[in-house]
């Protein structure tokens, strides 16, 4: 009897559509949803995994995609459940269509929302953009994530078991069993956020440490010291809790093992090992 074959590991690798034709694509959205896309309007996501355009409606066409075998339901429907969220600034939300495609062993989805004028802080300028935003636009924030926190859902942003591992990978002798628990965004970035105070791309929301939204938004302002100063002063009621500084440690370990594998230090890795040592300290101690 011979061997058994090794088993090949499945490709990862997604259709990236701002590199591949795929007009059949475009042509099915416009058929289903009455609408024209305007081709000149196009955004493309992170290696063409999603990409988004203005419709003849007056209103945004985003389309995803995955490998069949890659579908992870809670992400696929994170849009069209985060629209029951209240008190929370969203774009609305219309309609969807999900279908197969075997040729190309891919499912896609093409969700219709509202059109978003005000661009994210990220391409507003920035870790500079995000200094300037007035004290109205803090407080609406702190208001966006109190009432997110306390909506009621089964989704989960954030487990108790990534959290572990994650931190476990870069720091020993941390207890990070977390007591506090909230709903969360789960990706609140400077992408994710805009200078009108929305809050967009609800791909993962769900349960997650309290505080965890700060710490993001914390992670994201930590080659800055004068803005990270601003969001731990901003969000102090959070992130000084037990479960928002095992996220920011979280935050933390992340950028580390980036740095790790690429071999160097990125403007994120080096203050994350600062910090770091401060919340081990309180967490250890």
């Amino acid at each position: 009897m011979s061997a058994e074959q090794p088993r090949q590991p499945r490709p990862i690798v997604s259709f990236d559509t701002s590199a591949n034709p795929h007009d059949d694509v475009l042509e099915h959205v416009e058929r289903v949803f009455d609408l024209v896309l305007d081709r000149s309007s196009v955004v493309h996501g992170v290696g063409g995994v999603t990409e988004g355009f203005r419709t003849s409606r007056g209103t945004w066409l985003r389309i995803e995609q995955r490998l069949t075998w890659r579908l992870k339901s809670a992400a696929w429907v994170g849009l069209e459940a985060a629209s029951t969220i209240e008190n929370v600034p969203i774009p609305g939300w219309f309609q969807s269509t999900t279908w197969a495609d075997p040729a190309r062993d891919l499912v896609w989805r093409a969700d219709e929302v509202e059109f978003v004028a005000s661009p994210s802080v990220r391409s507003a300028g920035g870790l500079e953009a995000a200094k300037a935003l007035p004290t109205t636009w803090w407080a609406g924030m702190r208001s966006s994530l109190k009432a997110l926190s306390e909506h009621k859902t089964e989704r989960v942003g954030v487990s108790q078991d990534h959290l572990t591992l994650r931190i476990g990978q870069v720091f020993e002798g941390v207890d990070t069993t977390v007591d506090e628990w909230a709903t969360a965004h789960a990706d609140l970035h400077w992408g994710n956020v805009t200078v009108s105070g929305l809050l967009i791309d609800w791909a993962d929301w769900g349960l997650a440490p309290r505080g965890h939204d700060a710490a993001t938004l914390w992670q994201a302002s930590l080659p800055d010291p004068q803005l990270l100063a601003q969001v731990e002063a901003e969000f102090a009621d959070d992130l000084q809790t037990r479960s928002g500084r095992l996220s920011q440690l979280m935050h933390c370990a992340n950028a580390i093992r980036i740095a790790d594998r690429r071999g160097t230090e990125t403007p994120f890795s080096a203050p994350a090992k600062v910090e770091a040592e401060k919340l081990l300290v309180d967490l250890r101690g």
